[in-house]
């Protein structure tokens, strides 16, 4: 039998193919078009335009690069009757080497602004990159921001630069934490966030083989940090991940038993009131709390499945106020 060459993964190409799709159904979707002023395409998911869920779903698979299922299904688990499900045969790629929210740009006015997607990959500036074996090439670059004012000149330029490309090659996605798009395309972040957990634990990203992922939709809200506490919340005490994993079943246990959120002091308190403690200043919180309430690591060598962690559905209504 002769083995047939593996064509190579773009991740802002197929990213880009997403975004075309979504930008033909914008009406639809609820989402609006800009072009700025050298030819750079804005895609509004829910400052000025109202956005949707499914606009949510779809920015959430354009983040993941289009190497993961993203649905939404009722859950009879926990005390909100939505979650959002992510699946992905290339947890590595989909979620550390596009969906993170790694880049840091700045709008027009100089507030902060975090960039997901695959132009990371492209400008493959950030340290992340050294421990993912992937080399980026792309004649279009893809970028999602999680913000409330738009991406602007400064951001475009920025990722222009970084990326190598003319910025009427870039695509620059947005929406509000609050909207109906930004609570969808945060809760996907579930499986991320166990992987950027196992990342610091210094496990060896090579041997997650395949992941599955839930975390509760939290119900949107106009208040920037009111939603953010909502959205981390969310996954912090609902969320659920079961990771499938190559290597010695003993790591993968050990593994499995420090993921899980209840491993950081701050456990059991809001998250809008440790953001506020700590000041909005996200260097300043245990990034051992950015993690999913339950985690399952399955040792693909033994078959054995290793469970830590629990949801807790009633400190999360509590904390949502949905009780």
């Amino acid at each position: 039998m002769t083995s047939v060459a593996t064509p190579s993964l773009s991740l802002n190409t197929r990213a880009a193919a997403l975004a075309d799709a979504m930008i033909a159904e914008a009406s639809a979707l609820g989402i609006g078009l800009f072009l700025g002023p050298e030819g750079e395409t804005l895609v509004d998911c829910g400052l000025r335009y109202p956005g949707s869920l499914e606009a949510g779903r779809q920015l959430a698979r354009i983040c993941l690069a289009g190497l993961a299922d993203v649905t939404l299904l009722p859950s009879s688990q926990l005390v909100l009757p939505w979650t959002v499900m992510v699946r992905t045969s290339r947890p590595v790629l989909a979620c550390l080497a596009s969906q993170y929210a790694g880049w840091h740009l700045k709008a027009d006015d100089e507030r902060p602004l975090m960039g997901s997607g695959p132009a990371r990959a492209l400008s493959a500036h950030e340290a992340l990159f050294h421990d993912i074996p992937h080399v980026e090439h792309a004649s279009r670059a893809v970028l999602v921001l999680e913000s409330d004012t738009p991406p602007g000149t400064a951001a475009a330029r920025d990722m222009a630069e970084a990326c190598h490309l003319p910025r009427n090659r870039l695509t620059l996605l947005h929406a509000p934490t609050g909207s109906l798009a930004g609570t969808v395309q945060i809760a996907a972040r579930v499986i991320e966030c166990a992987l950027q957990k196992a990342r610091a634990l210094h496990f060896d990203l090579s041997n997650i083989a395949q992941a599955l992922g839930t975390a509760p939709l939290a119900p949107p809200h106009p208040d920037t940090r009111t939603a953010m506490g909502r959205a981390n919340d969310a996954i912090i005490y609902g969320g659920r991940v079961h990771l499938f994993v190559t290597g010695d079943a003993e790591v993968a246990k050990v593994l499995a038993e420090a993921l899980p959120s209840q491993t950081a002091p701050d456990w059991g308190r809001g998250f809008g009131e440790v953001f506020a403690e700590a000041e909005g200043d996200f260097a300043r919180i245990d990034p051992a709390l950015f993690s999913p309430a339950e985690v399952l690591v399955t040792a693909l060598s033994t078959g054995d499945t290793f469970r830590a962690g629990h949801p807790d559905p009633d400190r999360l209504a509590a904390i949502l106020g949905a009780a």
